[in-house]
């Protein structure tokens, strides 16, 4: 066949694809672009409820200069970071550890992964009510069992400073989201050749060695898949400290998410609202997509 009659051949298949895909691409663009340009359209305006009727009044970026200037969205976008970056970390750690151990299980591997599986299928509302009272300073469980082994002499209150608050709340992330890390980890550890690591003790190399330069440059994928999928939920918490912390001790433990609720539904401010949120997409968007741009880069160092 010639080059132009396999382009032709191309063009008709693409066309095809694009018809048979645009039903699911119509239904994708409401549910998900017509929200966010709602939302914008909102940040972009000053909303005033009224008995039977909203009215728009069009301020520009009027909100977007309150917001940014505000203590509190320079306060909540750095706890949003910090707590973004420790947790993911501290997951992404723990998450392939776990995972190295699965992928060398023999027995009893179906019976762990249910039980992975069980702090990841629970609401994080509930999640967030368990850890309160686990980390409860009159009558949780967790002084108890600091009290049994001698570490404390008197019950701590867990959620009275900001460091401890911090601490609690990374605590209650990691129980719940590290089972969702280790089990993308270990799909991409169950894809390596196993004549790799053969080879690897053949010639020498410790399990260190092997896990630079063998296991981690081939699982790159799921990391990337994990950190990226981490970095949008973490940076969006809302329930967590909503339910655990209350955004306390003062406002330390108050995330983005919960500085546009507060904003939208207790001041009633839906313009602020919407613009802490805009702010607060565009932002995980970069990330994202410089995180996503540098690891092509460092698969293939030819693409920009």
């Amino acid at each position: 066949m010639s080059r132009s009659g396999r382009s032709a051949r191309s063009v008709r298949s693409a066309r095809r694809g694009w018809a048979l895909s645009a039903p699911a691409l119509a239904v994708v663009g409401l549910v998900t672009l017509v929200p966010i340009g709602f939302a914008v359209f909102l940040s972009l305006n000053e909303v005033s409820a009224r008995r039977g009727s909203v009215d728009f009044r069009w301020v520009g970026a009027d909100n977007y200069v309150d917001v940014l200037g505000s203590e509190a969205m320079r306060h909540a976008l750095a706890f949003t970071t910090l707590y973004t970056v420790i947790s993911v970390v501290i997951e992404l750690v723990i998450g392939l550890a776990l995972a190295l151990v699965l992928d060398r299980m023999t027995v009893g591997r179906p019976a762990v992964l249910a039980m992975l599986l069980a702090p990841w299928a629970m609401v994080t509302v509930i999640a967030g009510h368990l850890w309160s009272y686990i980390f409860n300073g009159v009558y949780g469980i967790a002084n108890h069992i600091l009290i049994v082994l001698h570490l404390v002499q008197a019950p701590v209150s867990f959620l009275d400073t900001p460091a401890r608050a911090f601490a609690t709340l990374v605590v209650a992330d990691a129980w719940k989201t590290v089972p969702f890390v280790a089990l993308i980890l270990l799909g991409g550890l169950r894809g390596i050749d196993r004549e790799l690591y053969a080879a690897a003790r053949v010639d020498g190399a410790g399990p260190a060695r092997t896990l630079f330069r063998i296991t981690l440059p081939l699982v790159k994928s799921a990391l990337i898949t994990a950190v990226v999928f981490r970095v949008l939920q973490a940076f969006g918490v809302f329930d967590l400290p909503f339910v655990l912390t209350g955004g306390g001790p003062g406002r330390f433990t108050q995330s983005v998410a919960m500085l546009a609720y507060t904003a939208m539904f207790q001041d009633l401010d839906l313009g602020a609202g919407a613009a802490i949120s805009s702010v607060a997409a565009l932002l995980v968007l970069v990330v994202v997509i410089a995180f996503i741009r540098l690891f092509r880069f460092q698969v293939d160092p030819t693409e920009r």
